[in-house]
Order: C-alpha cells, then structure tokens, then sequence
C-alpha cells in the first residue's frame, strides 16, 4: 500500500516502470516529458493508502473527490492521457499554460516541462480541489511555480495579466460539451488547446490550433474525463424502458432527442430482431471510430444501459452500449462470434414493433464505416459563432454546439478496411 508521504527507492521503481511503459506505447515521445513524469511524485498527490502499482498504472484514475450520490467529479487522470495531453499541446520551456481542471499532479508536471522561465496557471471551479492542489505543489516544491486559482473556467479568468496571458497553450482536464469563447480569448496566435470534447456522446481528446477564424485538429486520442462542472456543463437526458417485469433499459441522450419518445413504449415486451452485417474484426482490436461514426452520422443515436434481470443483462457480452432510436423501436451495436475463431462480426439487435427496420438501419451504418471510414483517421474543426462556414461535404458530420459548431470529417473513400480501434 502506498502510505508514504515522501518520495523513496520503491515508488522512484514503479514511476520509472511507468515511464517505460509509456514511452514503448508511444504516449511519451519527448526528453522533456519523458523527465517530467521520472520526476513528479504521483504517489504524493493521490489519497494515502493508494496502492502504487494502481497509482503509477498506465491508465488507471484515481478519484480525488465524490459527489453525495458517489459519483466522481474530480480525479487524477490516468497516467497515458496525461502523457499524450502534454505532447499533444506541444508544450515547451518557456511557455504559459492553462490548466482547466485541477488536481495538483498535471500542473507539477506542466512546471516541469516549462521550466523555471515559463509558467502554469491552473484553474477549477471546486474550491476544495483547489485548496488541495494548492497545498500539495506548495508540499513537493512546485508551489512557487504554479498559480491556483478557484473560478469557473466558462468565464474570462479574474486577475490574469502579464507575463500570464496570452497562454501558448490550455489544457483542458475535464469532458467539456463545448469550447468556452473565454479559453480561445486566452489563448496566443499559433496556441494550441487540448480538450475532451464530447460529441453527441462520444469524447476525443483533440489538439486544436488556430487557422484563420476557426480551429482544426492536429491529433485525437481516445479517452474519457469526468464532466464539467460549473456553467459548461451540458446533462445527459435519460428515458426508462420498463420491461415486463418491471426492470429497466436506460436511453441516454446527449444530442437531440427523437420526437414521441413514448412510441417506444411496451417495446421491450415484442420479440428481439437481430440483423447482421458481414462486417469481421479480430478479438483484441479496437473498434472505437465506429463509437464515433454512429455518433456523427446515425439518426437517433444514444448511450443503452440495462438493469439486472432484463434479457439484455443477461447477454452483456454479446452487446455495447451503442443504441439508436428509430420510431417505435431502437437497436443496439451486437457481435456474434464467426466460425473461423478469433473474430466477431459487427450486427444490431433490436426491439419495437419495426425492430427489424431499426436494425437494418444501425447495419447500414457499419457497412458504411467499414467502407469509408474504417480505415481512415478522422478530422476535427470547430467553428465558433460567426465564422465564416463552408460548405461542408457529405463525409463530414456537422454538430451544433452552444458558442459554435464541431465537425467531424471521414477522407471520401477507403475501401481497403483495416482493423481500427479493441474488442476483449
């Protein structure tokens, strides 16, 4: 168990482990953040009593603070996410940086790859989250360095003057629906900002950068954070589906809802349909474009969770929590195993009254991604209110947000289909 409250010869192991690891996936690439994180403590800014091997885990989080309901919302992320953040963002010695999202352990590393002539600013709207991050970088030396301030980030930050702003970089640590017009107030001409946007749903951790009067990506990493707090803040909604002994589905919208949402009463009680695409993967690949592809170009597009007792649970494995509403039914994103072995192919199961139709529908869809999409890395932009929009082509998704819009962008055509993105 880690119950030091000082660095030693054991947890200098497992950082370096860490280290290692990180550098032979290629979430480290740089000297500067390779000697970051062989020199920030972790141990010493995650509760006491955190093993080490959970704290210096590749991509674990470790909660810093719970809601009453004991849901997290605020961690240290997991160590790759970091790395990658910090490489995405391109960070150099001498640089200002922003930190939205607190927690105390970033920040040390973003002083350490600044140096002793840059700065980092790191802000959050919880003032307890401040106060301890506040009290452990003063701890481990990286107090004098840093500048915690408690706001919420939505909001021109108060108090910023030079040599602080503008950032060459921001870093934004928490899941954010949006991109505030405040953080792109705060950020240098050629800056770059790295954020969790989700997007109908789905987050990518995408490195943006200025071009003319909108932003495009330069890299995107799949990740999850918990969601922003404060007047950024974007909730789920969730509709029930009770089945016929009481238990229930969970549709969670982030986007638009479907209209009459009550058709899809009583479709759990209709028999299951289930269609299948011909579309294979090996066991052990990653699928997660194909999470993004529903999200950017499938009507009725939701998160699915079932209760305990429903047929659903009782078949976890065949199905993931990828769902789309279609009138009276909705589908769901389903596998079967291929008599080859060591392969699934891609199908929808559905209930409703036309659950063959919604079915179909979600099929289409990933044939549709296994030939234009599957093998090709998307793009990203985001177009604040009132730039000057073009017109958009069919491969690109268009989502309206509430400063701008977010596009997501597919090359026009690849049929080669290679495996992306993991089935376990």
């Amino acid at each position: 168990m880690n119950t030091l409250r000082y660095d030693d010869a054991t947890a200098a192991e497992f950082r370096n482990a860490l280290v290692d690891t990180l550098i032979d996936k290629k979430k480290i690439i740089s000297p500067e953040v390779e000697r970051a994180f062989r020199t920030v403590p972790r141990h010493l800014f995650v509760a006491e009593g955190t093993p080490l091997d959970v704290t210096y885990s590749v991509d674990n989080s470790v909660a810093i603070k719970h809601a009453s309901d004991g849901v997290i919302i605020s961690s240290t992320s997991a160590a790759y996410i970091q790395a990658r953040m910090i490489e995405q963002a391109e960070i150099g010695e001498g640089m200002c940086v922003l930190e939205i999202g607190s927690g105390g352990f970033n920040a040390a590393l973003l002083a350490e790859v600044v140096g002793p002539s840059g700065w980092v600013v790191s802000v959050d709207i919880d003032p307890e989250v401040t106060d301890r991050a506040r009290e452990l970088l003063d701890a481990t030396g990286y107090g004098d360095r840093v500048t915690v301030v408690q706001a919420d980030a939505e909001n021109p930050l108060p108090g910023l003057h030079e040599p602080f702003e503008p950032f060459h970089a921001i870093l934004v640590t928490v899941g954010a629906w949006d991109l505030a017009p405040a953080w792109l107030k705060h950020l240098a001409e050629g800056g770059r900002i790295v954020v969790p946007l989700r997007m109908n749903g789905i987050t990518r951790v995408i490195a943006f950068l200025r071009e003319d009067d909108h932003l495009v990506s330069t890299s995107a990493e799949v990740a999850g954070f918990v969601p922003m707090q404060g007047e950024g803040a974007r909730d789920e909604r969730v509709f029930l589906l009770p089945d016929r002994n009481g238990n229930q589905v969970k549709l969670r919208f982030d986007g638009d809802v479907p209209q009459e949402m009550s058709l899809l009463d009583g479709a759990l009680a209709t028999d299951r349909a289930a269609v299948w695409s011909g579309v294979t993967i090996n066991l052990g690949v990653s699928f997660a474009d194909l999470h993004l592809w529903f999200a950017a170009f499938l009507p009725g597009f939701c998160k699915v969770a079932a209760d305990e007792g429903t047929d659903m649970a009782a078949e976890r494995k065949d199905w993931f929590p990828f769902a789309a509403v279609h009138g009276d039914s909705f589908a769901y994103l389903a596998i079967r195993r291929v008599p080859e072995g060591g392969a699934v192919e891609f199908g929808a199961q559905a209930y409703g009254t036309h659950g063959e139709d919604a079915a179909t529908a979600m099929v289409e869809q990933i044939q549709a991604w296994d030939r234009h999409g599957r093998a090709t890395e998307p793009t990203f932009a985001y177009w604040p209110t009132g730039s000057q929009l073009p017109e958009f082509g069919e491969n690109t998704a268009v989502m309206p947000k509430t400063h701008g819009i977010a596009t997501i962008s597919w090359p026009s055509a690849a049929n080669d289909a290679g495996d992306q993105g993991a089935l376990q």
